[in-house]
């Protein structure tokens, strides 16, 4: 089926996007409005990259994981009942895609069978300088969510930086609710080191996905619902 060719709204006074709700923008969005689409994507960046990285724990395939999850999710836009949310909803698509490419790469692997008492973290992480800058802190804590194992690292993204609640968690990865729990005491346990107070509050700044990215990202996604 060929997609029809993005436009601007050719509305006599075109709204002041800025000011437009979720669904205000998803109706733009369903006409092909490219800045609708833009701001779409701009807004749930952040989370949808965080939550590919946390399941294929590598940047670039994470950023072509969101990218597909994105082309997806705006040329079939009409099965989006708004229930849940976008954020939700794009969330899900973008763990079904992560997924998929990782059972593609491990075939024999499931994550859902992770084991839970294998080791998460590497201990020995060297001591940041009493005055670290904020960037530099949130550099290690990357580093050490990097070490939890991939059942943890996604179960700790979505809970404590993603904000996600267990039963969120648990529907998005296909586990367990109790197993949510578990995963994320244990993440929580490995974390809890020396730097906690260093680090608490740099969480937020884990993985950055803006500005020039993000923009190149919103391209990509155009150029391929154009197709």
């Amino acid at each position: 089926m060929t997609i029809p060719a993005l436009a601007v709204s050719r509305m006599p006074h075109p709204p002041d996007y800025a000011l437009l709700g979720e669904l205000e923008l998803v109706s733009l969005a369903r006409l092909r409005d490219e800045r609708a689409i833009r701001l779409l994507i701009k807004r749930h960046n952040q989370r949808l990259f965080r939550t590919a990285r946390s399941i294929l724990g590598n940047d670039a395939e994470a950023e072509d994981v969101v990218q597909a999850s994105y082309a997806l999710a705006f040329t079939h836009l009409d099965s989006f009942r708004g229930d849940s949310g976008m954020a939700t909803w794009l969330t899900r698509i973008t763990v079904n895609e992560a997924l998929g490419r990782l059972r593609r790469r491990r075939p024999t692997e499931r994550i859902d069978a992770l084991d839970d008492d294998a080791p998460a973290l590497n201990s020995g992480e060297p001591s940041p300088e009493e005055e670290v800058a904020r960037h530099e802190v949130a550099r290690l804590l990357e580093r050490m969510v990097d070490r939890l194992a991939p059942g943890f690292r996604s179960v700790f993204v979505l809970r404590d930086i993603e904000g996600l609640s267990t039963e969120e968690t648990a529907t998005l990865l296909e586990i367990p609710a109790e197993t949510v729990k578990s995963r994320l005491h244990r993440a929580r346990r490995e974390l809890r080191t020396q730097f906690t107070s260093q680090v608490t509050g740099s969480f937020a700044n884990l993985y950055p996905f803006d500005g020039e990215r993000c923009a190149s990202m919103a391209d990509h996604v155009l150029d391929a619902i154009r197709r």
